[in-house]
């Protein structure tokens, strides 16, 4: 839903005109000053790497949704903290969600949920991270300041847009310990998707240089196959190479990225719009995924090789499907679009791909400037992951699933579980008995 800011402006006569076309005095002109687009889901998140803890907020999560944080948040925290190639962060924080407000007995309410995830390394940070001005005879080094931007990182551009002196002021929040609160709402949306049979799941393709090749179809417990894997990959042989590149990657003080994989099943057709550029659900994911630190690429499908395919071997024929009716009884042969097209999508499984660059932490630093006096010196080192790109395809779940839920119920609607079940299947119930036939 798109709401505008108008702005009333009384219209001056104007004399230069031919006698009758002038403007009267009392008539209001209505000019746009801004748009903002609304969705029925949104989340915020707060909070920094070492700091007291992280707050997650999500609203627009229908009354009565069997919610409970142990079975249903908890897990995802422990999915989002394994890989192999991780840091010793992962080995501190034991990551598990407390909830605030939104949950009574089990159900949600339809208000805000709120939910922390507490900083277990906030006791090593207290007054490197304290709210409070520091003492005068503070020793400086006690408050842990960083002059020396990492390359890669949002280090010196975020003290040139916030007027800082010290990237710890940036850094703190720019990490992708972040992502702890977007996992805990994505959880909750997940947990909304799967009262209507949809799954959001995901595998490793690539770290490095390595790529593994998938079986076909995918296992139907994706994540489950995945999980088993240290690198959340399904090509045995690869993950075994994938782990030796990490390894070596660590001995160097290097970092490695690669390419991860989200499959969205049973979506319904009709999710998204073509009307609007905002509305496009493609465009909606791939901001989702893209958001999600060191990502700087999404494609939907194979979309990067198919810009090298003739249309003739990329584009998916539609056949008859009549005992699928999420897919409104016609299906593809194949499904190259990635499950969107138009904007729209068409019953098939969704299929976003990642690319994760390399951490940008190096132990072995490149060069960068020094922001107390300007000369050259090394990057700073900071603990953290060699590889991330399991951890990330486990956050771009999250995501994928807070767009999914956010889409799904802007087509359904409800304040209530119930309601939007009705709605739901009232849709389906159309599309079987919608038949054919001419306008």
């Amino acid at each position: 839903m798109l709401v505008g800011l108008v702005q009333a402006t009384r219209v001056r006569p104007r004399s230069d005109l031919p006698e009758g076309s002038r403007v009267d005095t009392q008539i209001l002109r209505i000019r746009a000053v801004g748009l903002m687009s609304l969705h029925t889901i949104s989340f915020k998140t707060a909070g920094e790497s070492h700091g007291r803890g992280l707050v997650a907020l999500l609203e627009g999560i229908p009354a009565g949704l069997d919610f409970q944080v142990q079975r249903d948040v908890d897990p995802e925290l422990r999915r989002r903290q394994q890989g192999h190639g991780r840091g010793r962060r992962m080995q501190i924080e034991s990551d598990r969600a407390e909830i605030i407000s939104g949950v009574r007995l089990g159900e949600t309410l339809g208000s805000p949920l709120a939910m922390l995830v507490w900083n277990r390394d906030w006791e090593n940070w207290q007054k490197a991270m304290s709210h409070d001005p520091p003492d005068p005879g503070e020793n400086p080094k006690a408050l842990r300041p960083m002059y020396l931007p990492r390359p890669g990182h949002a280090d010196v551009v975020g003290v040139f847009k916030y007027d800082r002196r010290d990237t710890r002021d940036i850094l703190e929040r720019a990490s992708a310990r972040e992502t702890a609160a977007r996992v805990a709402c994505g959880a909750v949306a997940k947990r909304f998707l799967h009262e209507f049979q949809i799954r959001v799941e995901s595998h490793v393709l690539s770290i490095g240089e390595v790529q593994a090749t998938p079986p076909d179809p995918l296992p139907e417990d994706l994540n489950e196959a995945a999980d088993a894997s240290p690198v959340r990959t399904l090509d045995p042989g690869a993950a075994e190479a994938m782990v030796q590149a990490i390894d070596q990657a660590k001995e160097d003080g290097d970092t490695l990225g690669g390419v991860f994989e989200v499959v969205a099943r049973g979506v319904p057709v009709g999710l998204g719009s073509h009307v609007s550029w905002d509305q496009k659900l493609d465009g909606r994911l791939a901001q989702a995924v893209l958001s999600v630190h060191a990502v700087k690429g999404v494609e939907i499908g194979p979309a990067f090789q198919s810009a090298f395919t003739p249309g003739s071997e990329v584009h998916d024929a539609i056949v008859p499907a009549p005992e699928r009716p999420r897919t409104g009884g016609l299906g593809r042969d194949s499904n190259r679009a990635g499950g969107l097209e138009g904007g729209i999508t068409t019953g098939e499984p969704l299929l976003i791909r990642g690319a994760m660059k390399p951490i940008s932490t190096l132990r072995k630093p490149l060069g960068s400037v020094d922001l107390r006096d300007g000369k050259p010196a090394n990057a700073a080192v900071e603990r953290s992951d060699v590889c991330a790109v399991p951890a990330a395809a486990v956050i771009s779940e999250s995501m994928v699933a807070l767009v999914l839920a956010d889409a799904f119920l802007g087509k359904f609607g409800g304040d209530s579980i119930g309601e939007v079940r009705r709605n739901f299947e009232s849709y389906l119930d159309h599309l079987g008995q919608r038949g054919y036939r001419e306008r």
